[in-house]
């Protein structure tokens, strides 16, 4: 079976070019969604190198009322992703061989794209006791304690120096829990307006800066999750004048969303929290200048209940696998902040080559003439809070390929 594309752009070593795209398809499986075998003359389309989340929470084993495995694959097949990196904070925690083979079993039997478990820095992410690295070194994409920071600088200096080792990579969920006071949102305008406690960004570029000497005096390849503030990005742009193995991401929402676009529900609440103006503007230049390399969703789907609790009570977490694209190119890429090159490079290319070290295989198929408004009740994601609810957005996934098979189709 051959999929044809008549004048499309494809995205082709930095740069693209327009023609024909023709990719044969072999060994269809359950989830080949295509109902003719040519598809032609798709105006704006563009094929993209597939894209990579390398922070995502995908809540099986463990919260298969939040998200299993099959949902929130599809869910980020329906993005344009073919490989992500899904975070810990699981049950059980996969802090040991044993605990990350459960995991990897559900991965092999349900999920419909690539998916690399970090295993946790700590035993039971409770920042105690380091997990068994030696055991899952072959098995996991590296190490994250994400949803806590590690408050321990002489329990962060051993797992570093053992992931150095190891050739293992550090993904660090950076929170000062001594700073953070009771706060959900940030420690800003919004906050002070409404009555609500705040969260400092000392708390989170505190400890980026303990484990960026850390990460200096080791050696260790270090990856710094969703930054949010100004002193996170500078704090990374020195560190890699410096020469240190350091790497970053943010997430969408903090791209385009200021602390002021805050709403009293609890699809604007996360962690780190939506900031100021300032920092907003700050991330744009962290990624203009190539400070932050890449662009993570944080996909983190609670259930309905968890979410419904307002600001102050509601869990930390949305979702943005499945509109993430179309949200960036829409508020970056169609108002000139970045040209889509850039946005190609932070999703897939970047991310890919730190993570995996080699170029996507798989590609997926964007029409950019497209538009649709978010509705969640829409999602393959059993998560339904997002910040871009109800928004009119433009760029739509028409084909996500995967190992040669075809993992999501929407041609209307």
């Amino acid at each position: 079976m051959k999929l044809t594309l008549q004048g499309v752009n494809i995205y082709e070593k930095g740069n693209f070019r327009s023609g024909d795209f023709t990719f044969e398809i072999n060994n269809p499986d359950k989830f080949l969604f295509l109902d003719s075998p040519i598809i032609s003359n798709l105006n704006n389309c563009f094929v993209f190198p597939a894209f990579c989340d390398v922070h995502v929470h995908l809540r099986e084993p463990g919260f298969s009322y939040k998200e299993n495995m099959t949902t929130g694959t599809l869910a980020c097949a329906r993005g344009g992703y073919t490989d992500v990196f899904s975070m810990p904070n699981l049950n059980p925690v996969p802090d040991s061989a044993e605990h990350l083979k459960s995991q990897l079993d559900i991965i092999r039997s349900e999920a419909v794209i690539r998916v690399h478990p970090y295993g946790s820095i700590t035993v039971g992410q409770q920042g105690e006791k380091l997990s068994d690295f030696e055991g899952m070194a072959d098995l996991c994409g590296g190490f994250s304690d994400d949803g806590r920071g590690v408050q321990s600088e002489e329990l962060m200096l051993e797992a570093m120096k053992l992931a150095a080792k190891l050739d293992k990579i550090i993904v660090a969920h950076c929170e000062d829990n001594s700073l953070l006071k009771g706060g959900y949102i940030h420690d800003g305008e919004y906050a002070r307006l409404h009555g609500h406690r705040g969260i400092c960004s000392e708390s989170e570029w505190r400890p980026i800066e303990r484990d960026l000497r850390l990460a200096e005096k080791t050696g260790c390849k270090y990856h710094v999750c969703h930054i949010s503030c100004k002193e996170s990005v500078e704090l990374i742009r020195q560190a890699k004048a410096r020469g240190i193995d350091v790497t970053c991401e943010t997430a969408p929402h903090y791209l385009v969303m200021n602390d002021m676009d805050l709403k009293e529900e609890g699809r604007f609440k996360m962690n780190p929290p939506i900031r100021s103006e300032q920092d907003r503007q700050a991330l744009i230049n962290g990624i203009i200048d190539g400070t932050i390399d890449m662009i993570a969703t944080d996909h983190a789907p609670h259930s309905q209940e968890e979410k419904s609790k307002g600001l102050e009570k509601s869990l930390m977490g949305v979702v943005g696998i499945e509109t993430s694209f179309a949200v960036l190119y829409t508020k970056l890429v169609k108002t000139g902040v970045i040209p889509l090159r850039k946005l190609v490079e932070l999703m897939s290319v970047n991310p890919r080559m730190r993570f995996l070290g080699r170029p996507a295989d798989d590609f997926c198929i964007f029409d950019l003439d497209s538009q649709f408004v978010v509705d969640t009740e829409d999602f393959l994601s059993l998560g339904r809070a997002t910040p871009f609810e109800n928004e009119k957005l433009s760029g739509v996934c028409r084909l996500t390929v995967c190992g040669n098979k075809i993992v999501y189709k929407c041609f209307e």
